[in-house]
């Protein structure tokens, strides 16, 4: 099994058998990828996933023979060599394919012939040497067998199950569909006028290997809320003449016989289940497809850069409800909220202005933080009007999911005397200091950065993303001091009940002073320590390495090279010129290679660095509205969405504009996620524009 996973994914056996070896001690990826690197050879996170993906869906297979071998053998028809077939499979469709014909079924059209003792004609049939077929059949007319026609169907009823049974009829067809299947919609003629957002559907057709993504989930969306029928499947007389050369021998009267029974097989038999089995796979692809580009999205989005500890005031914009306003300390804390009444039907503008610069001034804030939903633009316009006393800068923040946080018992917890337009408020505030501390607090799939979210494997999906936010949380590094319990879960190794255990400990004993006072943390033993320590950094410990990721385990790696150099740790934290003297061939040792060497050396040149880029002011246009654009003009854009097809973008008005793949580059362009990231800030051109659809055409291109 170790052998194939290597040979699948191209890597060395010993990369992983050793990877496998610890996730099956209990280590985590984001621990594996960053201090295990001579065990694995380096190899990232996405390929650490990978090999766990294969090496489990390897077990669910054997878990699968054997399950398949206990049921042969208790119908005692299970041979030396069938075992050894199954055993040496770990292809799941073919084990099916094998199991088939052993598999227990509900009364079939071939079960009750073979009641009625019609197997002995089926066998006449099959081979083809009888030239008169009706002759044969009248030995079998007894019982319930009421004449010679229901003979002759009976045995063909036998035949068609044999034929759809047979791995060599199944593999063909299967191989006919692989290559030549085509999917096909048609709109259902009653449905017409509901279904117009899928008009591009009504008469689709298009090879099976070739629909994109986002077209077989449109489709298959569209059919599930019952505007169309969908078909999927190949040239049918094409498949027929295959499956004819496998079973029609002869010239006589047996032939035609058989050739009803093979072509009753594919039709009814063969063509719905290997077309499901088709339509599955291709959902799955479409599937892994969708969810690959919703988690780079998801990751992007939780990487973005973010302000810092600085003092916010954070704006919730609203027209007739008024703007919610609160103010937030450099560590997020809830000093004061307020509402005010900038935007039309009131237009309390003076009133407005007042009041927020009472509270700039009161807390000396930093910085404003406005949501870009409903009145955004126009509360943005507002604040930016202001002459505060000393400068602010001003950023629109992406509100998506602030609703669902400002409702969840996680935001009921920390605010509980608050209603949830405070809390909304306080989100939006806090994902500019730190997009990816407070992001974590909402599930993934209600950001919404993806499309067709809902359409696809929920568990996979939600498999997916909770991994992209553990590797972000630990790629950053979490303040032991500071983080919410929240945050702590995604920890490498900590999960729920430690994370709530450590913030328990920072209330009754006060904080941190190193990584040592972990293991003072209940449930938190020597296995969990290991993982999560590495991640997790204190501020003003006496050990400045514990303000770092280099892992405890390799303290006195450090010590040493501090010593070789009679200077100490801080010493090669802060003098260039020592670290340069380091020699690290002197360190290596069985388990210490120059891969973690070299990251050792990194985390002293720049300890605790946060790896995201500090967030910057961005302005949009002086417009306002659809209207307002001109084919050919020039517009600062912030890309929102990347898709498969190719990217939405936000030029300051309601409606989101879409960069087509096509438009992205002079060059073909397979994915756009290789032009574009998330909140990238952009020059866009419109290309096109349709006022009544309220679609906008943007490129990147002259």
């Amino acid at each position: 099994m170790i052998n194939r996973i290597a040979h699948n994914l191209n890597i060395k056996f010993k990369q992983a058998q050793n990877v496998i070896a610890l996730l099956e001690e209990g280590a985590t990826i984001p621990f594996i990828a960053r201090y295990r690197k001579e065990a694995t050879g380096s190899l990232d996170e996405i390929k650490i996933m990978e090999v766990f993906e294969v090496w489990e869906q390897q077990k669910d297979i054997l878990k699968r023979q054997e399950t398949i071998i206990k049921s042969i053998e208790g119908q005692e028809k299970l041979t030396p060599e069938l075992k050894e077939r199954i055993e040496n499979c770990f292809d799941l469709t073919k084990l099916e394919d094998i199991y088939l014909p052993y598999k227990k079924k509900r009364e079939t059209r071939a079960e009750k012939a073979r009641k009625k003792g019609l197997e002995g004609l089926a066998k006449i049939l099959i081979s083809q040497r009888s030239y008169h077929p009706e002759t044969d059949a009248k030995r079998f007319v007894k019982g319930d067998v009421e004449d010679v026609e229901d003979a002759l169907n009976g045995a063909k009823d036998i035949i068609a199950e044999w034929v759809n049974e047979d791995e060599r009829a199944r593999s063909t067809v299967r191989f006919q569909f692989k290559r030549y299947a085509k999917i096909t919609a048609k709109v259902i003629k009653s449905k017409q006028e509901e279904a117009v957002k899928y008009k591009d559907y009504f008469d689709f057709e298009k090879s099976l290997n070739k629909i994109l993504p986002h077209q077989l989930l449109a489709v298959l969306r569209a059919e599930k809320e019952g505007y169309i029928r969908v078909n999927i499947e190949p040239d049918e007389e094409f498949v027929l003449a295959r499956l004819d050369k496998i079973y029609l021998k002869g010239k006589n009267a047996s032939k035609d016989h058989v050739a009803e029974a093979v072509a009753d097989a594919y039709k009814r038999l063969l063509k719905p289940s290997i077309s499901t089995e088709f339509r599955n796979l291709a959902k799955v692809k479409a599937d892994d497809k969708s969810i690959y580009i919703f988690a780079n999205n998801l990751r992007q989005l939780l990487l973005a850069p973010p302000l810092g500890q600085k003092r916010v005031m954070a704006i919730d914009p609203g027209f007739a409800t008024g703007c919610k306003v609160v103010c937030l300390s450099d560590i997020g804390e809830l000093l004061e909220h307020t509402v005010i009444y900038p935007t039309p039907p009131r237009n309390k503008t003076k009133e407005a202005t007042s009041i927020l610069s009472a509270l700039a001034n009161k807390y000396n804030i930093e910085a404003i933080a406005i949501g870009n939903g409903t009145a955004g633009r126009e509360t943005e316009s507002f604040v930016k009007g202001i002459q505060f006393k000393h400068q602010l800068d001003v950023f629109l923040v992406n509100e998506s999911g602030a609703s669902i946080y400002s409702a969840s018992d996680i935001a009921r917890k920390e605010f509980p005397d608050e209603d949830i337009t405070v809390r909304g408020s306080v989100s939006i505030g806090r994902r500019l200091t730190d997009p990816l501390a407070e992001l974590v607090k909402i599930d993934p799939k209600s950001i919404g950065v993806g499309q067709y979210q809902h359409d696809v494997d929920q568990k996979k999906l939600q498999t997916k993303l909770d991994a992209v936010v553990e590797s972000c949380v630990n790629a950053v590094g979490v303040d032991l001091n500071t983080a919410s319990e929240h945050l702590l879960t995604y920890v490498s190794g900590l999960g729920y009940s430690i994370a709530r255990n450590i913030v328990a400990h920072r209330k009754t004993i006060g904080s941190f002073t190193s990584r040592k006072e972990l293991m003072e943390v209940p449930r938190l033993g020597a296995k969990v320590y290991e993982q999560a320590a590495g991640f997790l950094r204190v501020k003003n410990s006496k050990n400045p390495l514990d303000d770092t990721a280099v892992h405890p385990e390799v303290y006195m790696l450090v010590r040493q090279m501090s010593k070789d150099l009679k200077c100490k740790v801080s010493d090669l934290i802060s003098n260039a010129e020592l670290r340069k003297q380091i020699d690290l061939r002197n360190y290596i040792s069985e388990k210490v290679g120059l891969p973690t060497l070299h990251d050792i050396l990194k985390e002293l040149e720049k300890p605790g660095l946060d790896p995201r880029p500090t967030r910057q002011t961005f302005s949009f246009a002086n417009i306002s509205d659809i209207e307002e654009l001109i084919l050919g003009m020039t517009l600062p854009a912030v890309v929102t969405n990347i898709t498969a097809f190719g990217a939405f973008v936000d030029i300051g008005i309601k409606e989101n504009g879409l960069i087509h793949k096509s438009k992205m580059s002079n060059k073909y362009v397979d994915d756009p996620a290789t032009i574009v990231k998330l909140g990238q800030e952009l020059e866009v051109t419109v290309l096109d524009i349709d006022i009544q659809r309220k679609r906008i055409q943007l490129s990147l291109v002259d």
